[in-house]
């Protein structure tokens, strides 16, 4: 029987009646990352560290008041993401195995947990980036104010040797009043609400993307034709898709090297889509993939932070800006990324 359990796609664990695990199959090995040998004889309160609401049903089970229950719940782990799961917790007449837990991911609700997270993230960088940009513009126009000065000031006999220093640190204070001001700029710039046809935009961004990397990469389209027209602002829109799809290329180096880099456009509608606790009938579900060798784990967690890049030399800001302009159309982006296969998804809400 127990080797049956093996063939369920659903996570299951049978208990002894000191609820210690018994069996665990191949589903619930991999939801909890660990190996049946491994969980044998654990607990449900070494499992887990919020146990208590698991135990109380495992009680009922055990006392025969149900045959089965349902209950929702959150469980938490030490050291791992908590785990939202829809739980079945049946009666078994075995004295030995007197009950038999089934965990099913709750796939909607970590979406939705993951969307929140999202924009608190956004909302958070947002506050960040204001206020640190704020606070550097200031001094760094002093910075600039004083070098020139002091340039003035140079003895004529050795401004050709020190005027070198001064254009340094004027040259370095334009670069950094460069990079605020690009912090700055998607909190400063109104949009420009027209009607925007999604495939026009994806079509100037691979034109863009084929002009930089002519050769070596092959950019491959899939749209939903159907997909209709709405309200947003085109400009806003081609620079976000052109970050992605920017940084997807520069990742692919090596493939473009050997000639197989795949780069791929694919537009689809999706129906019923909750984004920011708003429920949309339609939602444009535009993915953005790449063959590259993925974000490197270490920092997939925070690729949408400010100034956090995977690329010598990158900015880290192409993500962040390409976030909170989808964000102003009401929308989000999510990414998924493993060694072969980078998919960044923008999902906007349609008319």
């Amino acid at each position: 029987m127990l080797a049956s359990l093996d063939l369920l796609a659903s996570a299951v664990l049978v208990l002894d009646p000191h609820a210690r695990l018994v069996f665990a199959n191949a589903a619930a090995e991999n939801m909890l990352e660990s190996s049946c040998r491994l969980l044998k004889q654990q607990t449900l309160s070494d499992l887990f560290l919020n146990p208590e609401q698991l135990l109380a049903i495992f009680q009922q089970a055990l006392e025969h008041q149900f045959d089965d229950s349902r209950q929702d719940l959150i469980l938490e782990r030490v050291g791992r993401e908590p785990l939202w799961v829809d739980t079945i917790v049946t009666a078994l007449d075995n004295p030995e195995m007197p009950v038999l837990i089934e965990l099913r991911e709750n796939v909607q609700q970590l979406k939705l947990e993951r969307e929140e997270r999202l924009i608190d993230q956004s909302q958070v960088n947002k506050e960040l980036v204001r206020n640190l940009a704020h606070e550097i513009k200031n001094p760094l126009g002093g910075i600039r104010g004083a070098a020139q000065l002091l340039e003035l000031e140079l003895p004529e006999r050795h401004v050709k040797e020190l005027r070198e220093y001064t254009q340094v640190i004027i040259k370095e204070a334009d670069r950094l009043q460069t990079l605020v001001d690009r912090l700055l700029a998607p909190h400063r710039l109104a949009q420009i609400v027209g009607d925007v046809d999604i495939h026009e935009v994806c079509e100037r961004v691979r034109s863009l993307i084929v002009a930089e990397f002519p050769s070596g990469l092959t950019i491959k389209r899939d749209y939903d034709l159907s997909i209709p027209e709405f309200r947003g602002d085109k400009e806003q829109l081609i620079q976000a898709i052109l970050n992605i799809a920017h940084n997807a290329a520069q990742a692919l180096s090596e493939r473009i090297k050997a000639g197989d880099a795949e780069l791929v456009f694919q537009s689809r509608v999706v129906r019923q889509v909750t984004l920011a606790k708003v429920r949309y009938r339609l939602a444009l579900d535009l993915h953005i993939t790449d063959n590259g060798p993925g974000i490197p784990a270490e920092i997939q967690e925070r690729i949408f932070y400010p100034l956090v890049s995977g690329r010598d030399g990158g900015s880290g800001l192409g993500l962040t800006l390409a976030q909170t302009f989808v964000q102003q159309h009401m929308g989000v982006i999510e990414c998924e990324s493993r060694p072969g296969c980078t998919d960044f998804r923008i999902l906007i809400p349609l008319p």
